[in-house]
């Protein structure tokens, strides 16, 4: 007799039993002596397991006294049976192998949809776009959820406005901090619903940088460009260019052309010094400020390589009166001092240094207004002359 039924909706078969609503709920019922029931009947192995997840839960399921019923097994299944153990070896090797073929069909057929027809394929509008309906969709089960991207009136001059601005010279903080003088709400402030985790109060460079570097402003459809595969949100990144699917065809309105978009790509690259060569920074990535613990930006100044650390301050939101100075670092005299005080630990030559300290994952901590110490092998060594202070 079934007397209870459990059925998981929009569950992947890759989560354990305790991470799906349905299985919980029937772990949970394990625990209760008046349950009613003594046996748990699996009509499909690929949809209630994957990989080793029987073999993990079976142990549980006996410490309670529960069979585990499968047509597989004609029955139930027996742990200490070596037929059993192998069937259950075999159909959760079939079933994490449906997961890997479904998985590929899934982003192949993603990929040509978002290609070559153009589709929306879900996700938040980029700022500047809005979603309206679509009109019929191709699968009848979907029909009622037709979305395609149109202009928004409230956001889309002030994204053609960023990519003039850039295209005229002006830099990214430059473009940030204007954005803030003039109270344009940012899109965390725009869409607070998805973005509780932001403060919302601000435009910053990496959401300008973000709005400059996104082909999807051309009118062309764009999928793939954010690794979304890590369970974890914070960890996700972008996916190198040549992993995007850009369709071939606009399939929403542009708010740049093809040619002003690649033209303000090509603004991003490091400006040369006077004299028309690079600009190289030995220690970049090496200091770390001894304030509050970022990394120091490298800073060109007065024609020489330099760093500096806003603690947190930008471009696009400045210093107020009471915070705590900028700390500047000049790169000569700081080399000046290596090659004097690290004596015997590393060779005696600038690029024997820095290479010793890359090797090595070593980091440079600058103190404030007096010290910079060396961090090697976990002892400290004092730089004792005072170095900068702006």
């Amino acid at each position: 007799m079934i007397v209870a039924e459990f059925m998981d909706v929009g569950y992947s078969r890759r989560l354990p039993w305790s991470e799906r609503l349905q299985s919980a709920e029937l772990l949970m019922a394990l625990t209760d002596p008046n349950r009613g029931w003594d046996a748990i009947v699996v009509g499909e192995y690929e949809r209630a397991f994957c990989g080793d997840q029987l073999t993990q839960l079976l142990p549980l399921l006996q410490s309670y006294g529960v069979q585990l019923w499968m047509p597989e097994a004609g029955g139930p299944v027996d742990p200490a049976s070596p037929m059993h153990q192998a069937l259950m070896l075999l159909l959760g090797g079939q079933s994490q192998r449906e997961v890997l073929r479904a998985r590929y069909r899934v982003l192949a057929a993603m990929r040509n949809q978002a290609a070559d027809q153009g589709r929306f394929l879900g996700g938040r509008p980029p700022y500047g776009y809005r979603l309206v309906d679509a009109g019929p969709h191709p699968n009848r089960a979907h029909a009622r959820w037709g979305r395609r991207l149109d202009a928004d009136p409230a956001t889309a001059p002030h994204v053609r406005w960023m990519f003039a601005q850039r295209l005229a010279g002006v830099s990214v903080t430059g473009i940030a901090r204007m954005l803030n003088e003039r109270c344009v709400p940012c899109p965390s402030d725009m869409d607070r619903q998805r973005n509780p985790h932001r403060s919302g109060h601000a435009w910053t460079l990496r959401t300008v940088a973000a709005i400059l570097s996104n082909p999807r402003y051309t009118g062309r459809q764009v999928w793939n460009r954010q690794n979304s595969g890590a369970a974890d949100v914070t960890t996700r990144g972008w996916n190198a260019p040549q992993e995007w699917a850009i369709s071939t065809k606009r399939s929403h309105p542009a708010l740049v052309s093809d040619d002003d978009f690649v033209a303000a790509q090509a603004i991003r690259a490091a400006r040369p010094a006077q004299d028309g060569s690079p600009r190289v920074y030995l220690l970049a990535g090496l200091l770390k400020c001894g304030f509050c613990g970022r990394r120091l930006d490298s800073h060109w100044a007065n024609g020489r390589p330099g760093y500096r650390c806003r603690h947190g301050y930008t471009s696009a939101r400045p210093r107020d009166a009471s915070g705590p100075k900028f700390l500047y670092v000049r790169e000569d005299r700081l080399l000046a001092e290596l090659l004097t005080q690290v004596g015997d630990r590393v060779p005696k030559e600038l690029a024997g240094i820095v290479s010793a300290l890359r090797a090595n994952g070593l980091i440079i901590i600058c103190h404030a207004a007096t010290r910079v110490v060396i961090e090697l092998n976990n002892e400290e060594l004092a730089l004792r002359d005072e170095l900068f202070m702006g």
